[in-house]
């Protein structure tokens, strides 16, 4: 997957951007507080997803501006497509995305075209934050080769949210308990099939970063990957989610009521399971030190690329923001030799394309590429 075209217009700072990048290596460098995570951002917006930096929508438009757009042109293995995402002062909410000239309902609906893994300082501490911060890297990583798994971890949201609602006001005397009976049953439903594909997304992510964590440590460590869930004890072989896995989430929920009555949320279930990392048997959320949490982080986003490539036939652009300034010379090499045959944009400060490699140079600017 190759991204042939990019123009953005009044997007926070940034104006009258309008390049052709290279099919290979793309450098965006310059100053701090110039737009260069903006342009990276940018591109990521068309991918569906919400911004890595939680924008909110009112900061998309150039303070001093009314309207901002972003037009990006990407080459499948098929045939070339277009992402156009605009919006307007005061109707904010109001966004115009459109894929192919075909408008769609919200930016979300984008999902499923342009792919791409987009690694920022932030997800060098993947292995030692929070536990949410991993469940919404396994959540994303699925979805990008299960379309069908975004709407239900959404569904799953919504129905946590409703029952927790409803949890608080049992304990306040205003609803009665078999009304959670409705609600369980949907979340059991969903958590079964939600716990099923992280577990088999979770083996699949293992089994790459293991490989690649080995080859960076020159294999003196070993890590391994497991998904720590509230609900089961074994996942291991367990594909029927509907007849098999959704009863006995069903039966642990009843059995936590009481207790989720009295604290007022729901204690079991995927909005509370982990990915655990191990280095050498031992928990890296405890005994790692940064520069294994470091290196585990490198081979998690190296090993969701991969398994986009193998499961799509096609390699994701892999957008890397201020990253190599974080890591030493040999960390950095590790990561340019993995994605060598994948479309690559890196933001940095001072900019030069390294010897045996061919791409392009942009120096930003005040919100304009300075030629």
């Amino acid at each position: 997957m190759v991204i042939s075209q990019l123009k953005i217009n009044g997007f926070k700072n940034l104006n009258d951007i309008s390049i052709e990048p290279h099919n290979r290596l793309n450098i965006l460098y310059g100053d701090n507080a110039q737009g260069k995570t903006n342009l990276v951002e940018a591109i990521w917006l068309c991918t569906g997803v919400r911004s890595f930096r939680s924008t909110k929508d009112k900061d998309m438009i150039d303070i001093n501006g009314e309207t901002m757009s972003i037009e990006l042109k990407f080459l499948d293995c098929s045939r070339e497509q277009t992402v156009s995402y605009r919006m307007a002062r005061p109707n904010i909410k109001d966004k115009s995305c459109a894929l192919n000239g075909v408008k769609v309902k919200a930016p979300s609906k984008l999902f499923g075209g342009l792919s791409c893994v987009v690694f920022t300082p932030e997800d060098l501490e993947l292995s030692k934050g929070s536990p949410e911060k991993r469940r919404q890297f396994a959540d994303l990583s699925a979805a990008q080769i299960k379309n069908s798994y975004r709407s239900v971890s959404e569904k799953y949201e919504q129905v946590l949210e409703q029952r927790n609602m409803l949890l608080k006001n049992i304990s306040l005397g205003r609803s009665q308990r078999d009304e959670l009976d409705v609600w369980d049953i949907q979340l059991a439903q969903m958590g079964a099939y939600i716990s099923m594909l992280r577990y088999s997304y979770t083996r699949k992510l293992g089994a790459y970063a293991s490989r690649l964590y080995s080859e960076i440590s020159g294999g003196r460590e070993r890590l391994e990957l497991c998904y720590s869930s509230t609900v089961f004890d074994k996942l291991e072989g367990r594909t029927d989610y509907r007849n098999d896995l959704a009863p006995e989430y069903l039966e642990a929920i009843k059995k936590g009521r009481e207790e989720d009555i009295r604290f007022g949320y729901t204690g079991r279930g995927v909005h509370r399971d982990d990915l655990c990392a191990y280095i050498d048997g031992l928990p890296a959320r405890d005994f790692a030190s940064q520069g294994q949490h470091r290196s585990i982080a490198l081979v998690l986003k190296l090993a969701q690329a991969n398994i986009l490539l193998e499961e799509s036939g096609e390699a994701p652009v892999f957008l890397l923001d201020d990253v190599l300034s974080e890591l030493d010379p040999s960390r950095q090499e590790f990561v340019i030799s993995k994605i060598d045959n994948m479309q690559v944009f890196i933001t940095c400060c001072d900019g030069s394309i390294p010897e045996n490699k061919s791409g392009k140079l942009y120096r930003i600017s005040g919100g304009r590429i300075v030629r």
